[in-house]
């Protein structure tokens, strides 16, 4: 499978993080390291983690110096064992130092997300049509490419932002003084494109969303029997989402209780960095 990443994007957060690290130079490489030296370095992993963040690593080097080059040994998606090589740049010794933790720093950062990813979709039953999405509780600044890690590890993406769907939330239905409100106000005033989704917190707010015409459902922090239920209710009126505190314990009852989304902050929002290093011939 191919993964896509675009590229506008890309190139916005490895100009952020090598101005961060680079503005002023690198005292230390440019003190000790020859300008002619040349050297070959390896990405490893260091413990087992799915691969993700291939075209983030080879971008960081190749804006600091375009002539390095660059192999690829794991493709994205695959799942590693700790020890294996992911990538191997070759070039000027300078450029590879300077742009060594800036690389590292963001394919940590993407291979613990798909790696996390991984875990929830595999913690699916067989067979099960519900799907394991992400959700805006991304690092600021990242959000491109830690939802591309997301889809590399074989989960679903949520809307994009703000302005990519209508999701009307807990504190927007106390806004409008109710479900039902909220709703009309949505339809009316949204492109007929778009679809309404509404979060409830209770059944009776389920009852009144669906008689309002949501399209998808919203369920918050609701216990396994009350999901249940909602699903009676619902019969296929709406799609129904479950979500709130998600576990990998939980992902299995949820899907077999017949929820057609179950999205889970901690694919982004809590996630431990990769141990991935970069290991000099």
């Amino acid at each position: 499978m191919t993964f896509e990443l675009p590229g506008v994007a890309l190139d916005r957060i490895v100009t952020r993080a090598l101005e961060e690290d680079l503005a002023s130079g690198d005292l230390t490489t440019e003190a000790c390291i020859d300008a002619e030296s040349v050297a070959v370095a390896h990405a490893v992993a260091r413990r087992p983690l799915v691969v993700c963040g291939g075209p983030a690593f080879a971008r960081v080097f190749a804006r600091v110096d375009p002539t390095i080059a660059f192999e690829t040994h794991a493709p994205e998606g695959t799942l590693v064992l700790g020890g294996a090589r992911l990538w191997t740049v070759r070039g000027r010794t300078r450029a590879i130092l300077m742009g060594e933790r800036v690389a590292l720093n963001l394919v940590q950062r993407t291979c613990g997300v798909a790696s996390q990813a991984r875990k929830y979709v595999d913690a699916l039953p067989p067979g099960a049509t519900a799907r394991v999405t992400d959700t805006r509780k991304t690092t600021p600044g990242l959000r491109a490419l830690e939802r591309y890690a997301v889809r590399v590890g074989g989960a679903h993406n949520h809307r994009d932002d703000l302005g990519a769907a209508v999701l009307i939330k807990d504190n927007h239905v106390a806004a409008c003084g109710g479900v039902r409100p909220a709703i009309e106000r949505a339809r009316a005033a949204a492109p007929h494109t778009a679809k309404i989704e509404c979060e409830v917190d209770t059944l009776a707010q389920l009852d009144e969303a669906l008689e309002a015409g949501a399209d998808i459902v919203l369920l918050d922090n609701m216990d396994t029997p009350t999901v249940l239920e909602a699903v009676k209710r619902t019969r296929g009126r709406a799609l129904l989402e479950a979500s709130g505190g998600i576990t990998l314990e939980r992902v299995a009852e949820l899907a077999h209780a017949g929820v057609d989304a179950i999205s889970v902050g901690a694919l982004t929002h809590s996630v431990p960095a990769a141990d991935v290093g970069l290991d000099f011939e």
